[in-house]
Formats: C-alpha cells, structure tokens, sequence
C-alpha cells in the first residue's frame, strides 16, 4: 500500500493536471466509478489504477475493482489521506485512473464517416466537453479540433463530456491542413457565424458533414470561413448578444439530429 504523498506515483498523478505533462507521456487522468467503467467497453488503454478501499463505499464500486485486479492492469492500493490528497472530487469515491491519449487521423474523416464538429481554437475545456457529450447524444461520429484549441484530455473537459469523450474520435489538426484535406475529399462543412444570412433551421443537413464552430470571442477566422459550403445564424431577439458555444453548438447539432432521424 502506498502511504506517502510524496511517492513518486502520487507526485506524477500531480503532474498530469499540467498539459505539457500530459502531452510529453501521452497520459491523461480520471476519478471515479462512473468514468472509469465508462472507459473500459471502449477499450482504452489503461497505465495504472489507484483504489482505496475505505473510499469505496458501494457495491458498484467495488465489483468495477474485482474487474479492473482481473485483467493485465497495474492496481495500487493507497492509504486513505493519500487519496484525498491527490482527488480532484469532493467526497471521493477510491477509485481513480491513469489512461493512455487516443487521437485519430484526419483520414478517417470521409464524406460516409457520419457527423463531426470542428472547433476553431476553442479555448474552454468544459466547453469542449459539453459539446461532446451533445454529440454523442445525437450520434456523432468525432471532433476535430482546429488550431490552438484547449485540451480534451484537461480534467474539465473529461468532466463535462461524461464519458462521452470514450466514444468520440478526436482529431487534432491545423486551419491549413483542415481546409486543403476537405476540398481534396469533398466533404460538406457547414459553418455557424453571426455573419450569416440564413437561419440555422433553413438548411437541409447530410447525415455526413462537418459542423464548423468558431472560437468563444473571435468567431470562425476568415480562411475557414470562406471554406464552409454554407453559413447559418441562431435567431436572437434578446439583449444578448452572442451566445455559449456549447449550447450554440448543442442547437445546431440536435436541428441535423432531427432532420435526419428516422
């Protein structure tokens, strides 16, 4: 059992919440039953496993832990007050990871490969997140992020998607390489912008497309702008003037939802 918070192990789970860290070992961090049992059917690869068994105070917990010492997974025990010490939960529940990062190529992006949401430099992990937890509640297939945007494997991001970032692909990409790869392929992007003329629910949606969505303050810069194959606008009639991203988003994702549905 590890007692000590200053057990190299403890001290390295510390040092995932720096991005750098995160990208120089390929690593990422999650706490607690839910998620944890959320990564395991996707099969993403495990490093370590951290558990405390005054922590876990439920059945479900504890049956997720039997799994995890079943398979070829390293399991450490740690002392209670270490746990706490490195817990990002209040009231945490014993059970914490150490996942390998899963990126995908922006090859697997075609014109059959379903519905995805480009972001341009997006900067609020938990915006990221809500967005993909809105996209895999309409069938999504991933989300390509476009030039400096934040970081999907940032706990907030993995908070806000509620899994969902296990069942999406991720592909991380620049503007340049974005746009010349979508005019090779051809492929349907549609983009939201306070520019546009047409309402978002005048637009008929393919099942397969690109959903283009600008930065929180700057909007989509002007190359991708002029690459979407059609521009839409949110209707507002209030004193707001813009709104959250991820609900901006969410609007536009459930308006294709519903047009392709059966």
């Amino acid at each position: 059992m590890i007692t000590s918070s200053s057990n190299p192990k403890i001290k390295f789970i510390r040092k995932l919440r720096n991005k750098k860290i995160r990208d120089a070992n390929n690593l990422f961090y999650i706490e607690g039953p839910r998620i944890i049992s959320e990564a395991l059917p996707a099969n993403w690869k495990f490093k370590q496993v951290f558990f405390s068994k005054p922590l876990i105070n439920d059945g479900f917990g504890m049956e997720l832990l039997e799994k995890l010492t079943t398979m070829n997974i390293e399991c450490l025990e740690v002392d209670k007050d270490v746990f706490e010490s490195f817990s990002i939960k209040d009231g945490p529940k014993g059970l914490a990871a150490i996942l390998c990062q899963k990126t995908s190529k922006l090859s697997e992006l075609n014109d059959q490969s379903g519905l995805w949401v480009g972001l341009d430099r997006t900067q609020d992990p938990g915006n990221l997140g809500s967005i993909l937890r809105t996209l895999d509640s309409v069938g999504g297939t991933g989300l390509i992020l476009i030039d400096q945007c934040t970081d999907p494997f940032d706990i907030s991001a993995i908070r806000a998607s509620m899994g969902a970032i296990f069942s999406q692909k991720i592909i991380k990409t620049n503007s340049e390489t974005f746009i010349n790869y979508i005019k090779e392929n051809h492929i349907q992007v549609i983009g939201t912008s306070d520019r546009a003329t047409q309402d978002y629910q005048e637009v008929n949606y393919s099942t397969n497309m690109v959903l283009l969505m600008g930065s929180e303050r700057e909007g989509l810069s002007e190359p991708l702008f002029r690459v979407c194959d059609k521009l839409v606008r949110i209707p507002m009639i209030g004193k707001s003037d813009s709104l959250n991203l991820a609900i901006a988003t969410s609007i536009c994702l459930y308006e294709v939802f519903n047009q392709n549905r059966k």
